[in-house]
């Protein structure tokens, strides 16, 4: 009787003892479901998980990648191009215009409001190809099963550029890559395919956080897979990263949850908001911004009230800039502010 009040202590002890606080993106992820719920996984059981994948993600070939090319000529009829010659003659691709790829997230395909808003913004503001990137496995039901694909369907996207440049000539100076969540990790694994930072411009609407590692650059959308790559982060430290991802990280209110989006519980008002944010900095650059310290003073909102000179998502800043930067923002369209 003795040993049992004894173990009945230890018992009462144990489970008064605090759980490790879990950090998303530290200690672990919260992992998303369909249903907008969320799973903790963690970090140990997470790399275990993304190992073994890894290996069998090795010996599948289900990662199909297909390419829309939108122009002034076809705005709203993309014609699917692939790597032959051909193809690509029989489209309207110019290779004396800039060129855009788009890249969508988890659960979601080429003729989704993402790609179709944003094609619309550039080709409203000249002669553009813009190409509308579809990778089938964003719509596993499993979202670490998409997670899985995005090197491989990186490297397909890397591998088109790379074409288009060799045969078609692609310029690629003038050549933006812009990726929203899982699609900005999928543009960081295409600039690293076509390597040397070649790439001119990436974009990074609300990178992916769950299953990404901050530490782990190679791994992930970093500054090193382009000339200059931009990130626009809306959702920080639950969908989209908090830590700063660009060379140029752009905290519209602060980068956790953007206003108008109410409770906003799994996040994805606010996740979403980046594209919104983006395709009206196209049209309108009136994304003004105030320069940070560091990427703390973004999220507290601790930068002053003094606008720089730079605008978020603005075509010039490969030229000029670098750091962090507070985005003060409209809770509803039109959501840019300028001095």
């Amino acid at each position: 009787m003795k040993v049992f009040f004894v173990l009945a202590a230890l018992l009462v002890a144990v489970s008064a003892l605090p759980i490790e606080e879990r950090v998303n993106g530290e200690n672990g992820w919260f992992i998303p479901r369909l249903d907008g719920s969320f799973e903790w996984m963690d970090m140990q059981d997470a790399e275990e998980l993304m190992s073994n994948g890894a290996q069998m993600e090795g010996r599948m070939s289900t990662n199909a990648v297909n390419f829309y090319l939108y122009t002034r000529k076809n705005p709203t009829d993309g014609k699917e191009i692939k790597a032959k010659s051909g193809s690509v003659d029989d489209s309207h691709f110019d290779r004396h215009h800039g060129t855009r790829f788009v890249i969508h997230g988890w659960t979601q395909r080429y003729t989704d409001d993402m790609n179709t808003r944003i094609t619309r913004a550039w080709l409203s503001k000249g002669d553009y190809n813009v190409i509308v990137v579809d990778w089938a496995r964003a719509r596993s039901v499993d979202y670490a099963s998409s997670v899985l694909a995005v090197p491989g369907a990186g490297g397909k996207v890397g591998e088109m550029i790379k074409y288009l440049h060799d045969h078609h000539g692609l310029d690629y100076d003038s050549l933006e890559v812009i990726g929203h969540s899982l699609g900005a990790h999928v543009a960081g694994y295409a600039g690293k395919t076509v390597g040397d930072k070649r790439v001119h411009t990436i974009v990074g609407l609300d990178p992916a956080l769950p299953l990404f590692s901050y530490d782990k650059p190679n791994k992930r959308l970093s500054t090193d897979d382009a000339h200059y790559v931009e990130s626009i982060q809306t959702n920080g430290g639950k969908l989209g990263f908090l830590k700063p991802i660009g060379k140029g990280a752009f905290y519209p209110n602060g980068g956790k949850k953007q206003p108008g989006c109410g409770v906003d519980a799994t996040g994805s008002c606010s996740h979403g908001r980046s594209v919104l944010y983006y395709a009206e900095a196209i049209t309108e650059d009136n994304f003004g911004s105030i320069k940070c310290h560091d990427y703390e003073d973004a999220v507290d909102k601790r930068c002053g009230s003094t606008y720089s000179s730079v605008r978020m998502g603005a075509i010039t800043n490969a030229y000029m800039v670098d750091g962090d930067f507070y985005v003060p923002v409209n809770s509803e369209a039109p959501f840019g502010k300028i001095e």
